[in-house]
């Protein structure tokens, strides 16, 4: 694939016949204005999506964008690997704020007192993504991630909105804390990325399992199996746009009008129709979000 491919944006794909909504993207890293990304993704049968917030100055702009564009909900948070970032410092400026000073737990705290104001707002469908991510922070962060982890699940279940989780090589930790914690009335694993036991898990607990363009990849299979078990009533569809762009377009950018390629492939894993997990897909979303 020349470079000029690799950057271009994958083709329409066939429009699906019952509306859904992707739960879950990031129209601030895409390229292009949100209205040509709402435009796209509707000509396709995808008329909602949620932006999802990753920082304070991310989760600002999603509630803004939320108020201004009816199909557009709003969730918001600080990812976990931003909260050890506030109070480590980010000396790579590997964020998108460039390099920062260690705040220590006050920035922290600050930090969280924003998310919580803008949780209140009505258009804020939830708070996420937050979660525990072992794979990018190391020991020294830990402490950090969790305890902001927590505070996400008080505001979580303050506000009465659905709890967002980033669990990346954490799944038994994030679990553990749920339990802790006592887990809000709505969790969405985002970016579902257990096996079929844990899917089993969460279905029990009535968790809802997001899954996104890599349950396409060849090496995908323990991502399928989990789909397999996991009951349709708990699914949903997401991109995690521009990131993790459904097979055969991995490497490419991603966006919300490519929901469709993932959720055929979804539906085949589910021996069900596309029309039936699209119904299914679009009455989670909205159960999940309050919409």
């Amino acid at each position: 694939m020349s470079k000029s491919t690799k950057d271009a944006p994958p083709p329409l794909p066939e429009p699906l016949r019952v509306p859904v909504a992707d739960s879950h993207t990031h129209l601030d890293m895409q390229g292009g204005t949100v209205e040509d990304a709402l435009a796209k993704a509707a000509s396709v049968g995808v008329t909602t999506v949620v932006q999802v917030g990753c920082d304070v100055n991310g989760s600002r702009w999603a509630a803004e964008t939320a108020a201004a564009h009816e199909a557009v909900h709003a969730t918001v948070a600080l990812h976990p690997n931003e909260a050890p970032r506030i109070v480590l410092g980010d000396p790579d400026g590997w964020s998108r704020q460039g390099a920062r000073e260690a705040g220590g737990d006050a920035a922290l705290d600050a930090a969280l007192a924003e998310i919580d104001a803008l949780a209140a707002l009505p258009h804020v469908r939830g708070v996420g993504e937050t979660g525990l991510d072992h794979f990018r922070t190391g020991p020294d962060g830990m402490a950090a991630q969790q305890r902001s982890f927590r505070a996400h699940i008080e505001i979580a279940k303050r506000h009465g909105k659905a709890l967002v989780i980033h669990d990346r090589e954490a799944h038994d930790d994030v679990l553990r804390i749920l339990r802790e914690e006592g887990a809000p009335d709505t969790v969405v694993f985002h970016c579902y990325s257990g096996d079929a036991e844990m899917a089993k898990v969460c279905a029990e607990a009535g968790y809802f399992m997001s899954f996104a363009g890599n349950v396409t990849f060849k090496n995908a299979q323990p991502l399928r199996d989990a789909l397999a078990v996991a009951p349709p009533e708990l699914v949903l569809v997401e991109t995690d746009a521009p990131f993790l762009t459904p097979a055969p377009y991995r490497g490419r950018p991603n966006a919300p009008y490519l929901i469709p390629v993932t959720l055929r492939a979804m539906a085949e894993v589910k021996g069900m129709t596309e029309d039936a997990l699209a119904s299914a897909v679009a009455a989670n979303t909205a159960r999940a979000f309050a919409y």
